[in-house]
């Protein structure tokens, strides 16, 4: 792996509420710049980020029932098919977690089946954002087997925004990922995303089976990296 490789496995963030415009058209310069394979939004700035981004290769990757899942399906279904229309070439949505605790896999599978056939009928990649921090080893388990039927392009460890129990990790940890690979296989592609800040992280992350990383320090995580 090269450095151009590598920055071309990450989806650059910036999914904070108090940013400007500004800051969205710096985050998708920035991208360009360094080669990142997409910006991670919410999915209102998706029209700002595609115009700003023109006819680069970087995607516009945009968020949704983000952070807490708690929408419903139909709701999100909407808001994938407005952020594709927008100019979005991939979704990460966030399961219903309500759902998982309450042991409704029939709800979850449905809602998972639902959002990654609008992705795969509008031409967009679809992720699965599990939530680990607040999930037990078998409820991923749970969540990798329905993935495996469904077959969305991603599953996607983390927010960034989850509030663990403390001490916990919020984010991607190695043990989840490698966890998710066990389960997937080549079946589903894996993004690690949540408190990834270096490059020493990144790599280890990519090694255990993810292929693509999410995180605001893509910039110092490539300039870190030793060819």
């Amino acid at each position: 792996m090269n450095k151009s490789q590598l920055a071309n496995t990450l989806d650059h963030t910036l999914l904070r509420a108090n940013i400007t415009r500004e800051d969205l058209t710096e985050l998708c310069r920035t991208a360009m710049r360094w080669g990142f394979h997409s910006v991670a939004i919410n999915s209102a700035v998706v029209s700002l980020c595609r115009e700003t981004l023109g006819d680069s290769p970087v995607v516009c990757d945009a968020t949704v029932g983000f952070p807490l899942g708690q929408t419903s399906v139909e709701s999100k279904v909407f808001e994938t098919r407005d952020a594709i229309k927008n100019g979005a070439g991939e979704i990460d949505y966030v399961v219903d977690l309500v759902a998982i605790k309450s042991g409704d896999w029939a709800y979850v599978e449905d809602e998972m089946y639902r959002i990654t056939s609008t992705c795969r009928e509008l031409g967009a990649d679809c992720k699965v954002i599990f939530e680990t921090c607040y999930l037990t080893d078998e409820e991923k388990e749970r969540l990798c087997e329905i993935a495996c039927r469904v077959h969305p392009t991603f599953i996607k460890t983390s927010t960034g925004f989850g509030t663990p129990a403390p001490g916990a990790p919020n984010g991607a940890t190695i043990e989840d990922i490698r966890l998710m690979k066990r389960c997937v296989g080549d079946e589903v592609l894996i993004k690690a995303s949540g408190g990834i800040r270096t490059t020493e992280q990144a790599l280890n992350m990519l090694e255990a089976g993810a292929s693509r990383i999410g995180t605001s320090n893509g910039v110092a995580i490539v300039e870190g990296f030793v060819e």
